[in-house]
């Protein structure tokens, strides 16, 4: 698991950076969280009056700490390439940025709820409409289970051998999910609005990160350090409602323009089982997200 290795050396998972249309890059601010501060010692030359030197730390400066990190990290497997910025931020590239389907549907469900009071639910019920983001985010849960049975009426399983169309009623029809992976082409999912789905899916794994730690009152920053919750219910920062939006809006754009179902007589294709499985995904971390938030997941709208 790409993002499981990264966040063994690094010490804390990355944070995806810019549209990934093109590629799709993490950065990380672990090298100047264990750089720390430079320590002030006295220095008194000879005839002169004693003056203060910054000496750097046991550890080595940011950069340098980077430079090792790097190191390790370009041995990834599924990293294409890495980058150290001179203030010490790593800036990675992998591969494959479909692999985080994967890695999403292979972990257990265990989603934490969160303290929500009485009366302060992110959205309203209603209206059912578009201008409800409430709505946006329980229809794309909604959506994103209703390919799951299109697809087994098409005949469409994500099987060992990738593709199979054996039709309505045939012996590939099923209902649970297949194990993580089976069948499964990472690379398929090259459409643009595939490509935005997985940059919000990356974030997941520095989210729940920082939802873990806003618990006690502190969560993750970016930059390398910590910063005060402030008010809300515990765990509501870093914008768990707003990640659940942003997630629903780009997998309704995928939903709509680059389908996991064929259209006509269009055969299935890797790129359709792709989409069914980053449509589990997508399904999964709404409903992740809604429970954590106090909100019941709809089985239809």
């Amino acid at each position: 698991m790409t993002v499981d290795a990264l966040r063994a050396i690094l010490g804390s998972p990355p944070v995806p950076e810019g549209s990934w249309e093109r590629e799709a890059v993490y950065v990380s601010a672990a090298a100047l969280r264990r750089a720390g501060p430079a320590r002030q010692v006295a220095e008194a030359p000879a005839g002169g009056p004693a003056r203060k030197i910054a000496e750097r730390p046991a550890g080595g400066s940011a950069r340098e700490i980077a430079e090792g990190l790097a190191v390790r990290l370009r041995a990834v497997p599924g990293v294409r390439a890495v980058q150290v910025r001179p203030n010490g931020f790593l800036v990675i590239e992998v591969a494959v940025p479909g692999e985080v389907v994967r890695e999403i549907l292979a972990e257990p469900v265990t989603p934490a709820e969160v303290p929500v009071p009485a009366g302060a639910a992110p959205w309203p019920e209603a209206p059912l409409t578009w201008s409800n983001p409430g709505f946006v985010v329980r229809y794309a849960y909604v959506r994103a289970g209703a390919v799951q049975r299109w697809a087994r009426d098409l005949g469409i399983e994500a099987g060992p051998q990738g593709v199979s169309g054996q039709g309505k009623g045939g012996p590939e029809e099923r209902r649970g999910e297949p194990e993580a992976g089976a069948g499964f082409r990472p690379e398929s999912l090259d459409d643009p609005r595939d490509r935005a789905v997985l940059r919000v899916l990356a974030e997941l794994p520095s989210r729940r990160a920082g939802r873990d730690a806003g618990r006690s009152g502190r969560y993750l920053s970016c930059g390398g350090g910590s910063r005060a919750s402030g008010g809300g219910a515990p765990g509501r920062e870093p914008g768990w409602p707003a990640y659940l939006e942003r997630l629903a809006e780009s997998y309704h754009d995928a939903f709509e323009h680059a389908p996991a179902s064929p259209k006509g007589d269009e055969p299935p294709t890797g790129t359709h089982v792709a989409r069914l499985w980053m449509a589990r995904a997508v399904r999964r971390v709404l409903g992740e997200g809604l429970t954590a938030l106090g909100q019941a997941p709809p089985v239809k709208i």
